[in-house]
């Protein structure tokens, strides 16, 4: 495995989503939860041996373990509520990430999913599937709207852990809609749930995660 420079979250590491997904898809079927203890480095040949992924020096990058069932599912909205949340999208103010593959604005070539606030906490977003779509590509999605239920200018947090269950890809071109929650803050820790919706509404994957305040 290794991870392309153009996946990134922070300039030099991989985007958290993205990385699990890879991680998950080496693991094989079943769901699992992906726990990330350092960011994820790009263009790095990285191997997964008995749960553990490690760089070439050995260091632990990540563990993959069962998630069992990942209820985590936040209702969806439709795409016109989800297009104009996004015209509040704080990352358009203040990003800590601007170069993210996900959720950076600055980015024409990545994602871009600028999730803003609903009246109910929850976040809502766009989403049109590129021309390659994954199994990674939905863990990513997936990722930066939970993140954005607790991420605010001079809150940074980035991805700890996440669990994702992908019960279809989007077709190239799709609209889509992706949705998320949070559900608690303890300390540095943050808990949220993502859904992805498909254009006719069908729900085609969910994860819960945990964000860690830096």
């Amino acid at each position: 495995m290794h991870i392309e420079s153009r996946y990134n979250g922070p300039t030099d590491s991989g985007n958290g989503g993205w990385s699990a997904g890879l991680f998950a898809a080496e693991a094989g079927p079943g769901p699992v939860e992906v726990t990330l203890r350092r960011p994820p480095p790009l263009e790095t040949a990285l191997s997964l041996v008995d749960g553990e992924v490690r760089d070439p020096a050995g260091e632990l990058v990540a563990e993959v373990r069962p998630a069992g069932v990942v209820d985590a599912v936040v209702p969806p909205v439709d795409r016109e509520t989800a297009v104009e949340a996004s015209t509040r999208y704080p990352g358009f103010v203040a990003h800590p990430y601007p170069g993210c593959f996900v959720c950076g604005p600055s980015r024409t070539d990545g994602l871009r999913i600028f999730p803003g606030r609903l009246p109910d906490g929850r976040t809502a977003a766009p989403f049109r599937a590129p021309e390659q779509v994954s199994d990674a590509t939905v863990w990513a999605a997936l990722d930066c709207p939970g993140g954005w239920t607790v991420l605010a200018p001079g809150r940074p947090y980035l991805l700890g852990r996440i669990a994702a269950v992908v019960d279809a890809r989007p077709a190239p071109g799709d609209e889509c809609v992706v949705t998320g929650a949070l559900i608690g803050v303890d300390g540095r820790k943050a808990l949220v749930h993502t859904s992805l919706y498909g254009p006719g509404g069908a729900l085609l994957g969910a994860a819960r995660a945990t964000w860690i305040a830096r």
